[in-house]
């Protein structure tokens, strides 16, 4: 007998229909493919490694308990990021308070903001430009910061980041263009330098379910039982 075809001949759907059908190597393999974005999404939404971390968990085993409910009206990868989305926007509600740390950008700069400067070929230059990027942007409203991480520093398209919210498109390009607005000013010359000495942002670790490494307190498997 043929063994099915994995790896990356094998299309998101089809994986996710062989989860649901039983395979329980499927959902692994497909979380694998979109960690690394998903886990962007979390920790630049949240601003927390932590917070992240949970967020993501939540939203996987939420993922693979839903599985069945997926009818194919969009990609799979919008859906999980929709889901992990949501699981980040629950988490904003629930919480007393702004996250108070930034998160390091990893070297990508918020398409759609005009530089202040030339780009400069000195480490120490980018990285202070970065850093007063991260600050900027964990200054934003959520309902600005999430549309502008998704379009501007992730690259989903306007229609797609809009699908992922449930939002209308114009909804989108309109708070995306007033969370640019806001970030001008914020990295003019002249500008007061933000605070700089909170603590660097922990690593990610720990295994997540399919195989992901993240930060979290509490690990927990598929089934939501903890580890």
């Amino acid at each position: 007998m043929t063994q099915p075809q994995r790896g990356h001949e094998v299309t998101d759907e089809a994986l996710l229909r062989r989860h649901v059908d039983g395979d329980a190597e499927a959902f692994g393999e497909l979380f694998s493919r979109h960690q690394d974005r998903l886990w962007a999404v979390a920790l630049r939404t949240l601003g927390d490694p932590h917070d992240a971390a949970d967020a993501l968990q939540d939203a996987m085993i939420n993922a693979f308990r839903r599985a069945a409910s997926f009818r194919s009206e969009s990609a799979v990868t919008t859906w999980l990021h929709r889901i992990v989305v949501n699981a980040c926007l629950d988490r904003v509600r629930h919480s007393a308070a702004r996250p108070a740390d930034p998160v390091a950008f990893d070297g990508t700069e918020v398409g759609g903001v005009t530089p202040v400067t030339e780009p400069s070929s000195d480490p120490a230059e980018q990285t202070a430009l970065r850093v007063d990027l991260e600050h900027a942007l964990a200054s934003l409203p959520d309902e600005q910061r999430v549309p502008l991480v998704l379009v501007d520093v992730e690259g989903f398209p306007v229609a797609e980041a809009a699908q992922m919210l449930g939002l209308p498109v114009g909804t989108v390009k309109s708070r995306c263009a007033r969370a640019r607005a806001k970030l001008v000013p914020l990295l003019a010359p002249g500008r007061q330098a933000p605070d700089r000495s909170a603590p660097e942002p922990v690593a990610p670790s720990g295994n997540q379910p399919g195989g992901g490494d993240v930060p979290s307190r509490t690990r927990r498997g598929p089934g939501g039982e903890r580890r």
